[in-house]
């Protein structure tokens, strides 16, 4: 018998949960999904897939307890519209991780996309693997901070999955235990020999054709941005929510029509290749991929409608917000203020506060995400950062806003 069926019909009975916790894991849950499903895909990689489809059942009971939670809450006509937004939040997250299950599902029911796709990816964008640590494995029964993975070789662990239970957001003092199935993501040069080391198998690398049609290239391109924009715009979308911020709302309906528009040209350069590709059928698997990242994009904007529509907070994401010092903000850079003219290297501005640039919206340009080049801060730009409350302030004062 698969291992994932019989798993998604469990029952699911009322335990009395915090709806704070159980949002939080929501969240965590869905950025993980968005992040396993596209690299499943982007490196045809089964495995990855199949962990996509166990947290989209590990989603559907989140789901189930959240809503049993809300309807507990509700005792009042004030508690309802309060909650309303709550509910619609548990419902966009929840497409998000339906639509991250049709993702994977293109590997694994072999919707089929073209052998070329991977060799058209940015040489920049970091492998994702999956593997079962052994025994033998010298980082087993060890922390993160003991093996100091990322420092000696760039390779972070980002989650961990430990029978049925998932370490979402392993930290410096989570251990590795044997037989953990790890998520692993770093630079192809690193990720082979760490890989190794926890599995104690040689890792083999998907090892495409080159790509030979043009408009498959910027297909490509395209579904990578897209991608990208829509994680942003789900990240976006909880913080607009967390700290009741109506321009991070604002910015999320932004790349939500950004995300549009590139689906509509993706469609188009698709349609190109086809008429070149030896295969076409080959290409339904990317058409399939961009209008499940348009979709994504949607329960984005879905998640922030209650900052949209002005409708107060309900306590219990204050509770959240409580628990974290680190917040996104959002700037504009004036015209000869301190930010006007400085360089962003790899997310990190060139002044002296200690904020993450995540991404810049050009006026001219459109959306720049700073991860991927770097940049210099101009007039103008709208900049997304993400840092702690006191460096936001100071960060808000240098733009001059």
């Amino acid at each position: 018998m698969d291992p994932l069926e019989g798993e998604a019909s469990s029952p699911v009975a009322y335990e009395p949960v915090s709806v704070k916790d159980v949002l939080v894991e929501m969240k965590d849950t869905a950025e993980l999904l968005i992040d396993l499903s596209y690299s499943a895909v982007l490196h045809r990689n089964v495995g990855l897939a199949e962990e996509v489809l166990r947290l989209e059942e590990r989603m559907d009971v989140l789901e189930m307890r959240a809503r049993m939670s809300l309807l507990m809450a509700a005792r009042s006509p004030d508690d309802a519209e309060r909650l309303a937004p709550v509910l619609s939040i548990v419902a966009a997250t929840d497409g998000i991780s339906d639509a991250a299950g049709d993702i994977a599902k293109i590997v694994l029911e072999d919707i089929r996309v073209p052998e070329a796709m991977r060799a058209a990816l940015p040489e920049a964008l970091e492998t994702l693997v999956r593997g079962s640590v052994e025994a033998d494995s010298p980082h087993a029964g060890r922390t993160l901070k003991g093996i100091d993975l990322e420092s000696k070789t760039g390779v972070r662990v980002i989650a961990l999955r430990r029978g049925s239970e998932w370490l979402l957001n392993p930290g410096p003092t989570t251990r590795i235990e044997a037989n953990d199935v790890a998520l692993l993501r770093g630079p192809d040069s690193a990720i082979g020999e760490v890989y190794r080391e926890m599995t104690g198998e040689a890792y083999e690398p998907f090892d495409p054709d080159s790509p030979a049609v043009a408009d498959l290239e910027r297909a490509v391109d395209t579904i990578v941005h897209m991608k990208n924009l829509s994680e942003l715009a789900v990240d976006l979308a909880y913080s607009s929510v967390l700290f009741d911020s109506e321009a991070l709302a604002e910015e999320v309906r932004n790349l939500e029509v950004e995300v549009d528009a590139l689906e509509s040209r993706f469609e188009a350069w698709v349609l190109r290749a086809a008429a070149d590709a030896e295969d076409p059928v080959s290409l339904r698997g990317l058409i399939h991929l961009g209008t499940s990242t348009e979709v994504i994009s949607d329960a984005a904007v879905d998640i922030s409608e209650g900052v949209l529509r002005d409708i107060e907070v309900h306590p219990v994401v204050g509770m959240a917000v409580q628990e974290s010092d680190e917040i996104i903000t959002r700037i504009e850079v004036a015209p000869e203020s301190a930010l006007d003219g400085t360089a962003v290297s790899g997310g990190v501005p060139d002044a002296e506060v200690t904020m993450s640039v995540i991404a810049i919206r050009r006026p001219e340009e459109g959306w720049l995400l700073v991860a991927d080049a770097d940049t210099e801060l101009r007039a103008g730009d709208v900049v997304l950062a993400k840092g702690t409350r006191s460096a936001a302030e100071q960060f808000e004062a240098l733009a001059g806003t």
